[in-house]
C-alpha cells in the first residue's frame, strides 16, 4: 500500500503547490508511481502541471457525479497522474457542512486507488477549513512547507494544535512526515535564524534539504511544467530532486498508533509556540 501525504500550511504563498508538483515529478522520475490530488479551488496545481480542462475533477468525484477513473488524468511525466480541481470545489466547503461524516469524503474517495500508487500527494488550500480537514483525515502523514520568515514560525503553533486534535479525535494514525524550508535566501540573517531555530526545535522532523528562492521555480507553472521539465539544472530543480531522494530514504510513515506505548508520535508534545529567543 502506498503512502498518502497531505501538504498543509494555513499561510499562503509558502510553496505548497510548487512542492507537491515538483516532489511528485521527481519521485515519478525515480520510478515511483505518484498521484497528485488538487484539493484547492484555486486549481493552481492542476494548471501548474499542465491540466487545462479541470472538469470532471475532484469536485465531481466528491459529489458522486463522476467515477474515479474518469477524473484521473495523465500528465506529461510518465508515472505521474493528477486529479484536477476547479472553482466548483469552493462550493464543496459549503455543501459538506450538513453532510454526515463530512470529514471522511476524500478518504473514502481515494480508498480504491491507495494500492495503485507509491505516493499520493494532496494539495490543500491555505486554510484550516473543511477541505483541509478532509485532507488531514485522508492522509498518513503531513508535509509542511515553511517559508523562512518570522510569521511562518508563528503559524506553526496553530497548525500543530490542529494536527494534535486530528490525531486525538479523527485520525490517530496521522504523523508529521516532515517540515522543509522553501524560498530560502541565504543572504538574509532572518532566513538563517528561522532555519536554525526551527531545526533545533523540531530536530528529526526537519528535512535537511532547503529549497532556495529561485525565479525558475516561479516561471515553470505558467508553462504547465514541473521544474524537472522546465529547467532541470537550476538550483530549485536540484533542491527538489534532493528533497525527493530524502523523502524516499525516510520510507513510509509509521502510524502514530504503532509507536511504543508512552512514546510520542512525531510532532506530539509541541509547545503552542516555538521559543523565538
Amino acid at each position: 500500500m502506498g503512502a498518502v501525504y497531505v501538504f498543509v500550511n494555513q499561510k499562503g504563498g509558502v510553496g505548497k503547490t510548487t512542492s507537491a508538483i515538483n516532489l511528485g515529478a521527481y519521485l515519478a522520475g525515480a520510478g515511483k508511481s505518484v498521484l497528485l490530488v488538487d484539493f484547492d479551488s484555486q486549481a493552481n496545481l492542476s494548471s501548474g502541471i499542465g491540466v487545462r480542462s479541470a472538469r470532471p475533477g475532484v469536485y465531481e468525484l466528491l459529489s458522486g457525479t463522476a467515477p474515479l477513473e474518469q477524473v484521473m488524468r495523465k500528465t506529461g511525466i510518465p508515472g505521474l497522474h493528477v486529479i484536477p480541481a476547479s472553482i466548483d470545489l469552493s462550493g464543496a466547503a459549503v455543501e459538506l457542512i450538513d453532510q454526515k461524516e463530512r470529514e471522511y469524503f476524500l478518504k473514502k474517495a481515494l480508498g480504491p486507488v491507495r494500492n495503485r500508487y507509491d505516493y499520493i500527494f494532496i494539495d490543500c488550500p491555505p486554510s484550516l477549513g473543511i477541505l483541509t480537514l478532509n485532507g488531514l483525515i485522508a492522509a498518513d502523514a503531513v508535509l509542511i512547507p515553511m517559508q523562512c520568515e518570522y510569521f511562518a514560525m508563528e503559524g506553526l503553533s496553530l497548525l500543530f494544535k490542529t494536527i494534535r486534535r486530528i490525531q486525538k479525535h479523527l485520525n490517530p494514525a496521522l504523523v508529521i512526515g516532515g517540515i522543509f524550508f522553501t524560498m530560502y535566501d541565504q543572504r538574509t540573517r532572518l532566513a538563517q535564524e528561522v532555519v536554525k531555530q526551527v531545526s533545533a526545535y523540531f530536530r528529526d522532523s526537519v528535512f535537511s534539504t532547503i529549497v532556495p528562492r529561485n525565479v525558475r521555480l516561479s516561471e515553470a507553472p505558467s508553462h504547465g511544467l514541473a521544474i524537472s521539465q522546465y529547467d532541470p539544472l537550476c538550483s530549485g530543480a536540484k533542491a527538489y530532486q534532493s528533497l525527493a531522494a530524502e523523502l524516499i530514504k525516510r520510507g513510509k510513515p509509521v502510524p502514530a498508533a504503532a509507536h511504543p506505548a508512552g512514546a510520542a508520535a512525531p510532532g506530539a508534545g509541541v509547545k503552542e509556540r516555538p521559543d523565538h529567543g
